[in-house]
């Protein structure tokens, strides 16, 4: 069966262009990885895809903003079917957000793989803001389609 997560891409505007914030896995796996994300997370059937990106952006950085804003804010980006398998749907929406203060709900994985140990290490370890050419190179492969439609997005809403 299909692994299916949704999140949320969120951009602000500056006077050189777009910046997307995107987060960085947390855990031993990545520490040393320069791959960063969208803010996202499994849902499971009878949950709406919006419903699930919101919770996921508020439990991989602490913030209510997504909570906070009506749906019609969201902008949607459509599905991604990244390399492994999983489909992704994200939408976008604007809005700031420090990435000091983010705090990461926490998840148990096993490390060292196949050796029954389980540790505690944040779903996500940081968030940054970056414009979109650095965010193409940094992105997990299959997510920067997500890029060029929010791109799209914002030259037909100028």
């Amino acid at each position: 069966m299909t692994k299916t997560s949704a999140g949320l891409l969120l951009y602000r505007r500056s006077p050189t262009g777009p910046e997307v914030f995107l987060i960085h896995p947390g855990g031993p796996f990545w520490s040393k990885k320069d791959a960063w994300s969208i803010p996202k997370g499994e849902y499971h059937d009878g949950e709406h895809p919006l419903e699930a990106a919101r919770r996921e952006f508020q439990e991989e950085t602490g913030s209510s903003l997504a909570i906070d804003r009506p749906p019609a804010d969201f902008q949607p980006l459509g599905v991604i079917t990244q390399p492994a398998g999983k489909e992704v749907t994200a939408w976008a929406v604007e809005g700031d957000f420090d990435p000091a203060t983010l705090v990461s709900n926490t998840c148990l994985v096993e490390w060292p793989p196949r050796s029954g140990r389980q540790i505690e290490i944040p779903e996500a370890d940081r968030g940054a803001w970056f414009d979109l050419p650095t965010a193409r190179e940094k992105i997990f492969r299959g997510q920067e389609a997500f890029l060029d439609r929010l791109e799209a997005h914002l030259l037909t809403a100028r």
